[in-house]
């Protein structure tokens, strides 16, 4: 004996009903509440981390910036050119005669424009993140420009030195990662020292 067809609009209504439980229940309400509990639980990493002077926005302390000139730190080298829509590495490998031929190149710019040795340039200022977007350098890729920024801004290098002790953070908790400075926040208290003068 042959099971009964379902004819007509008994032959849809449960496929529609599947449809509209999975769009509503997987598309709109888990959506809200995976961003309400982002929200609450993370309230500045869930709008972007944003820098605000006033009520400007001028970036994100998640997302390198490309500073150039004298008077500013720099960041580290990127891939993707800064854009976050085009986040990635250069996908060579350490064995790449390209990529070896780029980092002799940067620890030559590096060293000239600073001042220092080629065997002092900290590798985070010839090498690229891998995401290309990496707003941190360490700490001694900061103090390697703090002469040039004193200099650029007629500042007194202590006072620029302190400027970066100030904005060195330890590893996550203690015990993640490696002590490092945000570029963009770096510059932009060097910024505030000196439209205080």
């Amino acid at each position: 004996m042959s099971s009964p067809v379902l004819h007509g609009r008994a032959a849809w209504r449960p496929a529609i009903v599947l449809s509209l439980i999975t769009l509503v229940g997987l598309g709109l309400v888990y959506s809200l509440a995976g961003t309400g509990l982002g929200r609450a639980a993370f309230p500045d990493q869930a709008t972007g981390s944003l820098v605000r002077q006033g009520e400007t926005v001028v970036g994100s302390s998640l997302i390198a910036q490309p500073f150039t000139g004298a008077g500013w730190f720099h960041p580290r080298p990127s891939a993707a050119s800064y854009d976050p829509m085009a986040a990635a590495g250069s996908n060579q490998a350490r064995s790449n005669p390209d990529l070896r031929k780029r980092v002799d190149a940067a620890i030559s710019e590096v060293a000239a424009r600073e001042g220092v040795a080629r065997a002092d340039v900290p590798s985070d200022l010839v090498t690229q993140s891998g995401g290309g977007l990496d707003p941190d350098i360490s700490p001694a890729a900061a103090r390697i420009q703090v002469a040039r920024v004193a200099r650029a801004r007629g500042l007194p290098v202590e006072q620029v030195e302190a400027l970066v002790q100030a904005h060195t953070l330890g590893p996550q908790f203690g015990v993640l990662g490696q002590a490092r400075v945000n570029v963009l926040k770096l510059n932009l208290a060097l910024e505030a020292v000196v439209a205080r003068r």
